[in-house]
């Protein structure tokens, strides 16, 4: 007996130290690469990089920076269609859950616009390309009203003042803010507010907005920065529908880190740093622009502004969401069109014929983009889960949910733009010689997938009653059992949603793999989108609909999965 005591006092102080290894590994997942590229980025930036003969610090990179033509431009781009996408998403997902909180409708939606965070940013944005172009889908649809036979010579995609950008920013955007605040609101009281503001004749979006919005924008702040940080300095999307001539300043840079002149690194280097100025602008301004509208908000409250009159304003916000969901469906199936259609001249609605000649032309090109986003998506994400599971077991044990500290860690590699650090530890793996260019980029996936995986996962695994661990311990159990033979069989299936949601930020990752992987490792979103620049819309919609079906496919089988794992438990299989 007292060997086992002993035995079960040493499995139980493992099962700590475990936990506690994960939290530190984690934290270093998040802090170290970012420290390190950012590092790797600003000495070439400075004009040191010694590889490529930059001996001594020097301010010259910045003076040829300055020097580029049309600099000024694409900054102020990146930055107000950051600015611009954020704020139209923010409003849509505000006015459409104070106008619907609590009522079926919003349960209705929830379901149709949860699966659209499965489509990649790309894909999205092929689609929305292809729906509004002057060949698209939409003028096809209204050319025999107007008498239109050829495409109206005009820049939908990629005109100037990045409108369409904006666009496509929104329709993918604006679901994830939607269930960001939806995971947010159980913490506020949504039915005691309501009551409170109705005797008092407030409206239904006035009541909401006095009362629970800055509690509950406190909860969803880091995520609305994070869309800034993305949507100033995203990459696939702007080469898909942003501007050309110039592009945004995340797009130049782009071009210069693949330029076959190796002296352009400087220049890349300085570029990635006022990449990282124009995203702190904006979140800056930002700020700004939540103390201004806090005393707003204050100043309409003691006035005693009611808005009752507000259902225009909610039957549009119900509009805003419908076409969103609706823009993002359309484009996924005329994505499918143009991957089976033959001959499809401009005004036709439809092909003339249907053929599978582009998937049979492309199949021998996808074996290896497509192992490659396998691989890379699956390893990446286990690891994700399991080192999550281990600090939110750690959290479990301690008793400590995670700080407004440690949460703005997490959101830490989606707040810096991708490309002001991954370029920095492109260098860094350059200049060690290393050829495990898969492992690096797992590694590199694996700071993206860790966030969203934890924030998947997190209150599942919290919601969990502790008694059942009260129990189990009280028999007998160690703490380890109990982890294998009770919370995670009961929480399998939102550790299955946790791995299909960071799979699918795997699968949309194309920045980091681009960069990492040198070209030498490229994956379906890659090629997806190198082959934007070319005209061949079925083989676009080849790779870009292989880019949607494989986040779909993760979704799915963790919707099946737990009903197979626990069909001799019925109430388990619910």
């Amino acid at each position: 007996m007292k060997a086992l005591a002993t035995d079960r006092s040493l499995l139980n102080g493992l099962t700590a130290l475990l936990p506690r290894s994960a939290v530190a590994i984690t934290l270093g997942l998040l802090v170290l690469p970012i420290t390190v590229g950012l590092l790797g980025t600003l000495l070439p930036a400075f004009g040191y990089l010694p590889a490529l003969g930059g001996h001594k610090l020097s301010l010259q990179p910045f003076r040829d920076l300055a020097a580029t033509p049309g600099l000024p431009w694409a900054a102020m781009l990146s930055m107000a269609t950051g600015l611009a996408a954020t704020a139209v998403s923010l409003g849509v997902t505000l006015i459409f859950v104070a106008s619907y909180a609590g009522t079926p409708t919003l349960s209705r939606l929830q379901h149709l616009l949860s699966p659209l965070l499965a489509v990649p940013h790309a894909a999205a944005a092929f689609g929305f390309a292809f729906l509004i172009a002057p060949s698209g889908f939409l003028i096809r649809l209204f050319a025999p009203l107007f008498g239109i036979d050829r495409p109206p010579d005009i820049l939908i995609p990629h005109d100037p003042m990045g409108l369409t950008m904006i666009a496509g920013l929104v329709i993918k955007e604006t679901p994830f803010l939607f269930l960001v605040t939806l995971a947010a609101l159980p913490q506020v009281s949504l039915v005691g507010a309501r009551r409170l503001a109705g005797s008092f004749g407030y409206g239904q979006i006035a009541g909401f907005v006095y009362l629970l919005w800055p509690a509950l924008y406190g909860q969803i702040r880091f995520a609305v920065y994070a869309v800034i940080a993305y949507s100033s300095s995203v990459v696939d999307v702007a080469l898909i529908l942003g501007p050309n001539l110039p592009g945004t300043l995340a797009t130049r840079l782009l071009q210069w880190m693949n330029d076959p002149d190796l002296s352009a690194r400087f220049l890349a280097s300085a570029g990635a740093v006022l990449q990282l100025a124009v995203t702190a602008a904006s979140l800056l301004s930002w700020f700004v622009l939540e103390r201004l509208a806090s005393g707003l908000l204050r100043r309409s409250r003691e006035k005693g502004w009611r808005c009752v009159h507000d259902r225009s304003l909610r039957r549009a916000s119900i509009l805003m969401v419908g076409l969103i969901g609706a823009a993002v469906f359309a484009g996924l199936a005329i994505l499918a069109v143009w991957s089976l259609a033959g001959l499809w001249q401009f005004p036709d609605l439809l092909p003339q014929t249907f053929t599978l000649r582009s998937w049979i032309n492309a199949l021998p090109r996808l074996a290896d983009p497509l192992a490659t986003t396998l691989v890379i998506g699956f390893a990446s994400t286990l690891l994700a889960v399991l080192l999550v599971i281990g600090c939110l077991e750690r959290e479990f044990q301690t008793g400590r949910t995670v700080g407004q500290r440690a949460l703005l860690m997490l959101y830490l590699p989606l707040i810096v733009p991708q490309i002001t650090f991954v370029f920095g530890l492109q260098l860094l793996f350059i200049g060690s010689g290393s050829e495990h260019r898969l492992v690096a980029l797992v590694f590199v996936h694996l700071i993206f997938v860790l966030p969203y995986v934890f924030l998947s996962l997190a209150d599942p695994w919290r919601a969990l009653d502790r008694r059942y661990e009260v129990i189990a311990t009280a028999l007998g159990r160690s703490r380890l059992s109990v982890l294998l033979s009770i919370r995670l069989p009961m929480l399998i299936r939102p550790i299955l949603t946790a791995l299909a949601v960071g799979f699918a930020v795997s699968v949309g990752q194309y920045l980091p793999t681009l960069l990492i992987g040198e070209g030498r490792l490229a994956t379906i979103t890659t090629e997806a989108v190198a082959l934007a620049s070319g005209n061949n819309r079925r083989v676009i919609g080849v790779y870009a609909l292989l880019q949607t079906v494989l986040p779909f496919l993760a979704f799915a089988l963790a919707a099946m999965l737990p009903a197979a794992f626990h069909s001799n438990r019925r109430d388990m299989r619910v």
